[in-house]
């Protein structure tokens, strides 16, 4: 006998809540989601198998949930910055989608486990990490947005992640993970695209440097201890794309950790004390938002930094929302409760916003 009683999945697709206009600026917020239902069907007498897996990559705008594509291993959205191409990884290779969903080409394959693919803001390259088994150190390859042979970018007996492209896309700052003594340390690199010209630009004992987002000739990065559990502790620092002049930005009571920075460099997104947070640079932080404790947060800026997405996962209840920047509004895009019923719906942690062209 199967379960007859079984957690309600709700999902709010926000018709009735979010106002027309909340998405306009920003264009769509992609993000991907799977529905698994466990429970046994009967069939006239015949019991048939649990359904498999339902899901894939969805974009909401202007109060419309479209489903893009009908994979449920679809993962990890992207945009090209001119916001007509969309990045993704299925079953651990790289693909890519017009934003429509249409035009879908493979871009990697083989027997690694590909991830986090970051479309450079030529449009030319697709920057992504590489394992070559599950739970093995990453390393950063590019491929041609059209696919092609994938050429090593960074590698090294540590864990290269976080990579992030300068807005001009001739340098990549990330993070490497090395081992020290019984530990790890985290650092920040910059290589250019074709994996020329590599250099560290922290090495601080019994400190990491993580979370870089490269702005011109500027990295915003988040220094502290990169852990789980009570141990983790982060501030906010700048420092120039040469590793040079290094200045504290966020720092005092409470850790934080950088979300996102707008496109023009001058507000830092941010977690802190339960709660996601806007600097200016040169002004005060403001919160814009509660945070429940212990909760995985991932939050981008729309591209003229009106708004925020930001995905919550607290307590067996995931939730997409809505930020305005200057009013503090929230407006729920996606509400999935999944804790341990037999059918459970799960939303993706990286969500992206497409960028809109600015109109002069």
């Amino acid at each position: 006998m199967f379960k007859k009683s079984f957690i309600t999945v709700f999902v709010a697709l926000l018709a009735m809540a979010i106002p027309a206009s909340a998405f306009a600026a920003g264009g769509a917020i992609v993000f991907s989601k799977v529905t698994e239902d466990h429970r046994i069907y009967k069939e006239d007498e015949k019991v048939l198998p649990p359904k498999a897996p339902e899901g894939g990559l969805f974009a909401v705008k202007d109060r419309h949930l479209n489903q893009l594509t009908e994979n449920p291993g679809d993962t990890e959205p992207s945009f090209s910055a001119d916001g007509h191409t969309i990045a993704f990884v299925r079953e651990g290779d790289v693909f890519a989608i017009r934003a429509d969903g249409s035009g879908e080409k493979r871009l990697t394959s083989g027997a690694e486990l590909d991830s986090r693919p970051l479309i450079s803001p030529t449009g030319r390259l697709v920057l992504f990490e590489r394992r070559t088994a599950a739970g093995a150190p990453r390393d950063l390859y590019t491929v041609g947005i059209n696919g092609g042979v994938a050429h090593k970018v960074a590698a090294s007996a540590g864990d290269e992640h976080e990579a992030s492209f300068a807005p001009d896309g001739r340098v990549i700052a990330f993070v490497r993970t090395s081992a020290v003594g019984t530990g790890e340390n985290d650092d920040i690199y910059t290589v250019r695209p074709n994996g020329a010209k590599l250099r560290r630009l922290t090495k601080t004992a019994g400190l990491d440097e993580y979370a870089p987002n490269v702005l011109n000739t500027t990295i915003v990065f988040s220094r502290g201890k990169n852990a789980e559990g009570p141990s983790a502790y982060a501030d906010i620092y700048k420092m120039g794309i040469d590793g040079k002049k290094m200045t504290k930005l966020i720092a005092g009571a409470g850790s934080a950790y950088v979300e996102d920075v707008t496109a023009n460099g001058r507000t830092i997104l941010f977690r802190r004390d339960q709660g996601l947070w806007v600097k200016q640079l040169g002004g005060k932080g403001r919160k814009l938002s509660d945070l429940p404790d212990n909760a995985e947060v991932n939050s981008v800026f729309s591209s003229d930094g009106k708004q925020v997405a930001t995905f919550t996962e607290a307590d067996g209840e995931q939730s997409l929302s809505v930020i305005d920047v200057d009013t503090g509004r929230r407006s729920y895009a996606e509400v999935v409760g999944f804790s341990g019923g037999e059918v459970t719906t799960k939303i993706g942690p990286i969500v992206t916003w497409q960028p809109v062209p600015h109109r002069h």
